[in-house]
């Protein structure tokens, strides 16, 4: 079965890095588009990226996170930089369907959280 599974988040302080992976089973994962989103606490989800053909960013982690993908071993990684207390969340990834109907999300991994505070 198609399996999501999101590690490497954890506390941070401002200013400081962190990379998340994603590692992917039980579906051709180089042929899906996979999305990178956020929940903050008390607040909805928020899309931040996508890695397909075209790798756009929301704009409040342009510039600052950098998606990437290693088919071989089937992962997604978000490298996150300049982090600020603003992009604590937990983090999911989650896979992206697509057919002549449109696209739509249908498998989500459990999460990662993220904490960025001094």
């Amino acid at each position: 079965q198609v399996q999501l599974v999101e590690s490497g988040g954890g506390p941070v302080q401002p200013g400081g890095s962190l990379r998340l992976s994603c590692a992917a089973s039980g579906f051709i994962f180089s042929s899906y588009w996979l999305y990178w989103v956020r929940q903050a606490p008390g607040k909805g989800l928020e899309w931040v990226s996508c890695s397909g053909g075209i790798t756009p960013y929301a704009d409040p982690v342009k510039g600052r996170f950098t998606i990437s993908r290693d088919n071989a071993h089937n992962t997604l990684y978000l490298l996150m930089n300049s982090l600020k207390p603003e992009d604590t969340a937990r983090y999911y990834c989650a896979r992206l369907d697509c057919s002549p109907y449109g696209c739509y999300i249908d498998y989500w991994g459990q999460g990662t959280q993220v904490t960025v505070s001094s």
